[in-house]
């Protein structure tokens, strides 16, 4: 069982950036693909990002690609998100999620492991 625990979510204005970070009770967080997902107020779940085993690869949806990097360490049993440039439409509940898949997905059915969510308010 993995319990995931997110933080760095809060406001701040358009152009700006913050840092989420997840970190996971699990001591084989190394064997799972890591994603963050968001989903804004009356829409549905969307991808962000997810990054494999060892973070060599990662992959993003188009709306963040170029502006927010997924990170992980291994050894501390932290995934990141660096969002910079943030914009009004990057507003939502950002969740990370953890995969038993022996490579990246960007389905959130194939997580079976959810944070509870961290608020990011991005201010026009």
């Amino acid at each position: 069982q993995v319990q995931l625990v997110e933080s760095g979510g809060g406001l701040v204005q358009a152009g700006g950036s913050l840092r989420l970070s997840c970190t996971a009770s699990e001591r084989t967080f190394s064997k799972y693909v890591m994603g963050w997902f968001r989903q804004a107020p009356g829409k549905e779940r969307d991808f962000v990002a997810a990054i494999s085993w060892a973070g060599a690869r990662t992959y993003y949806g188009d709306s963040v690609k170029g502006r927010f990097t997924i990170s992980r360490d291994n050894a501390k049993n932290t995934l990141y998100l660096q969002m910079n440039r943030l914009k009004p439409e990057d507003t939502a509940v950002y969740y990370c999620a953890a995969a038993q898949k022996p490579a990246i997905t960007l389905t959130d059915s194939d997580y079976g492991y959810w944070g509870q969510g961290t608020q990011v308010t991005v201010s026009s």
